[in-house]
C-alpha cells in the first residue's frame, strides 16, 4: 500500500511535537529543582552563531503547520514574528501547531503534492519546490533538526533526558 504525503509528514510532526511539550516540561523542572534562573536555560545556545530554545520551538511549528499553510499561496518565507519568552508560551506554540495539524486532512495535502511553491527570504525567491518536495526534502529535515537540537541544548546544560523523551509517544501496535 503507498504511503501519503499526509501519512508521511502530518503524524510523525505530531509524535515529535507531543515529545516537544515534554521537554518543555522537563527543562522548566529541572530549572525550579536547581534554583536555576528560567533565562539560563531558555536563553542557552549550542554555539554562540545558533539560535536559542524560543528559536528552535518556533522553527518546529514554522516548519510543521505554518508550512502547510503557506503552500497553497505558491511561496513560503518563515515566520520568526513572535518568538516565545517563557515555558508557557513555548508550549503554546506547540500546541497552536499540534491543534492546526490535527485539522489537516490527506486530501488536502494530497491536492497540493504538486502546487509549485517558492521559498522565499528576505523578499528574494530562492528556491522552487513542489509541495510534495517542498514538505519531505525542506520542512522535515528542518523540523527534526530543530527538535533535535532544542534536546541537544537541554541534554547539554544537564536535563536528565533519554532517547525516549526525543521520540515521544511512537505509533506501535497494540
Amino acid at each position: 500500500m503507498p504511503i501519503s504525503l499526509y501519512d508521511a509528514f502530518v503524524p510523525s510532526c505530531q509524535q515529535v511535537l507531543g515529545a516537544l511539550n515534554g521537554l518543555i516540561d522537563k527543562g522548566e523542572a529541572h530549572v525550579k529543582e536547581h534554583g536555576l534562573s528560567d533565562v539560563e536555560l531558555i536563553e542557552a545556545k549550542l554555539a554562540e552563531d545558533m539560535w536559542n530554545l524560543p528559536w528552535h520551538v518556533r522553527s518546529c511549528w514554522v516548519h510543521s503547520a505554518y508550512t502547510i499553510a503557506q503552500i497553497p499561496s505558491g511561496e513560503f518565507s518563515p515566520d520568526f514574528t513572535e518568538l516565545p519568552q517563557d515555558w508557557g508560551a513555548m508550549r503554546a506554540m506547540v500546541a497552536d501547531a499540534q491543534d492546526s495539524l490535527s485539522k489537516v486532512t490527506t486530501d488536502q495535502l494530497e491536492a497540493i503534492a504538486d502546487t509549485t511553491v517558492g521559498f522565499v527570504l528576505g523578499g528574494k525567491r530562492l528556491m522552487d519546490f513542489t509541495g510534495q518536495d517542498f514538505l519531505l526534502s525542506f520542512n522535515q529535515p528542518n523540523f527534526y533538526f530543530h527538535a533535535t537540537t532544542f534536546y541537544d541544548i537541554l541534554r547539554m546544560k544537564g536535563v536528565a533526558l533519554g532517547k525516549r523523551d526525543f521520540m515521544g509517544a511512537v505509533r506501535a501496535m497494540g
